[in-house]
């Protein structure tokens, strides 16, 4: 299963939909979309517009892959649950977002930490994804969450005070 995220940020985000619900119908393999506000309806896929965060975790945690648009409270929720997300960006100039800022973002992150797979091309995407394993097989994912260090320097500076 592959499990496909669009964040909730309020502008359309219909090319990735589209495009995998599209997918989905020619290919054998099931695509669930969490489809955000995006006008189109997939005939292909089961999807919803959101989903609850602890069924977001349980469809990460099920899929073979995940792909998300380039927000990071999407793509760390498959990164969590030990994959390595293909990370498809927003853009302004297809009324998917307000600027390119998650273009460069991800490309710095990738940069960065290279354990995301950046798509800025769609047409490239079926490619990626037949690809996936070979991609992703000398990638480590070692994601940290800095929250439980944060919450502790925190609790120092508030003790201190």
């Amino acid at each position: 299963m592959i499990f496909v995220t669009v964040g909730t940020h309020e502008q359309q985000f219909d090319r990735l939909v589209s495009y995998m619900d599209k997918w989905a119908g020619n290919n054998d393999e099931e695509v669930v979309i969490q489809t955000g506000y995006s006008g189109y309806k997939p005939q292909n896929c089961r999807f919803s517009s959101l989903y609850p965060y602890e069924k977001m975790i349980e469809l990460a945690e099920e899929a073979r892959l995940v792909i998300s648009h380039g927000g990071p409270s999407s793509f760390i929720v498959p990164m969590k649950a030990g994959r390595i997300p293909i990370v498809v960006p927003r853009r302004a100039e297809y009324g998917e977002h307000i600027n390119d800022h998650q273009l460069g973002f991800c490309r710095e992150l990738k940069k960065r930490w290279g354990n995301i797979i950046v798509v800025e091309d769609i047409a490239k995407l079926d490619d990626v994804i037949k690809r996936y394993n070979e991609i992703t097989k000398d990638i480590r994912n070692d994601y940290k969450s800095n929250n439980e260090n944060f919450c502790k320097e925190f609790e120092k500076i508030v003790e201190a005070l």
